[in-house]
C-alpha cells in the first residue's frame, strides 16, 4: 500500500486520513494547491499526518481482488500504518479521519479489537439514508444511463470549489471492484458496526451535503448507533458541499478536525505512544 506522509519530530498525535471513492490520497494534498492540504496544515500544527491510498488504490491497485473482505482491508491498513511509522513517536496515539466511502474502512478499523487503542475517529461525507436529491439522481441514472448524474451531485454547489476541481477530474481514480459492494451494504453495515466503537467519534457534514440526509431526524438516528463510544459529537461545516477537504472551506474544516484531535489527546493519560520494537 502507498501513502503521502508528513512527519514531524515529537508529534502531538498521528492523524491517518482515508479518502473516499474514486480518488486517492492526493485528495488530502493536491498538487499546486498547498492551501488545501491536510498534510501541510497538520505538520504546521505539530501533527504527523499520513494520507493512505486505501486498499485497491495506488500501489495496491494490482492486488485489488485481495481486498474483497472488509476484515482484510482493515488489517492491511493497520499493518501499513505500523510499517510507515515503525518505532517513530506517535505522540498521544493514532487518530482516524475518513471521508465518504472511506468511512467504511474507518468504521471497520475502529470496530476491530485494535480500534480500542485509537485516539478517536472523524467521519465526514457519509450517513445512513440518502438525500432526496441523491435518490432522484440515482433514479435518473437508471432511466437514462447518464452516468454523470450522481457524480455531478458530489460537486454542488460549484461555487464552493476551485474551478479546476469541479467535476473531480483532478482527483479521480479508478475504483476497485469491492467498492460497489461497500456502497450497497453501507446502510446496513453502519448501524451494525457503530455500536462496537469504543473511542470518541465526531460526525461531520457539509452545509450543502446532497448525497446523505443530515437533517435533525437523520442525525438523531446516527447518534443512536454509537452506544459504546465515550463521546459522540456532530459538526456542521458551513459554506461547502460533499467534498469538504477540497473546498474553499477546507482550512476551517481541517482546523476543526485538529481541534477535535486535541480534545481526544487531553482525554488520554500523558505519555508517549510508540510502536513496539519488532521481535525476531
Amino acid at each position: 500500500m502507498s501513502a503521502l506522509c508528513a512527519e514531524v519530530d515529537r508529534p502531538r498525535a498521528v492523524v491517518v486520513a482515508v479518502h473516499g471513492g474514486a480518488t486517492t490520497a492526493r485528495y488530502f494534498d493536491l498538487p499546486g494547491l498547498p492551501r488545501l492540504s491536510l498534510l501541510r496544515l497538520g505538520a504546521r500544527l505539530g501533527f504527523t499526518v499520513l494520507a493512505l491510498d486505501r486498499p485497491g488504490y495506488g500501489a495496491s491497485e494490482p492486488y485489488e481482488d485481495a481486498f474483497d473482505a472488509p476484515e482484510r482491508r482493515a488489517d492491511a491498513t493497520y499493518r501499513t500504518i505500523d510499517a510507515l511509522l515503525g518505532t517513530d513517536s506517535r505522540g498521544a496515539g493514532v487518530f482516524l479521519m475518513a471521508h465518504s466511502a472511506g468511512c467504511d474502512l474507518a468504521v471497520n478499523m475502529a470496530a476491530d479489537p485494535r480500534g480500542s487503542s485509537l485516539l478517536g475517529v472523524e467521519l465526514a461525507g457519509t450517513g445512513r439514508r440518502k438525500h432526496p436529491e441523491a435518490l432522484r439522481r440515482i433514479d435518473e441514472v437508471r432511466r437514462t444511463r447518464r452516468s454523470t448524474a450522481v457524480r455531478d451531485l458530489l460537486w454542488q454547489p460549484e461555487a464552493v470549489y476551485p474551478s479546476e476541481l469541479v467535476g473531480g477530474r483532478a482527483v479521480s481514480s479508478a475504483s476497485p471492484p469491492y467498492e460497489s459492494t461497500v456502497v450497497r451494504e453501507w446502510p446496513a453495515d453502519f448501524p451494525r458496526l457503530a455500536p462496537q466503537i469504543q473511542v470518541p467519534v465526531r460526525f461531520s457534514y457539509a452545509e450543502y451535503e446532497q448525497v446523505w440526509r443530515c437533517d435533525p431526524e437523520a442525525l438523531a438516528e446516527i447518534t443512536g448507533f454509537f452506544t459504546a463510544c465515550p463521546r459522540f459529537v456532530t459538526y456542521r461545516q458551513p459554506d461547502t458541499g460533499h467534498n469538504i477537504s477540497v473546498s474553499y472551506a477546507v482550512e476551517s474544516y481541517h482546523r476543526s478536525v485538529f481541534l477535535f484531535v486535541e480534545d481526544c489527546v487531553r482525554g488520554r493519560p500523558a505519555g508517549d505512544c510508540r510502536a513496539e520494537e519488532p521481535t525476531s
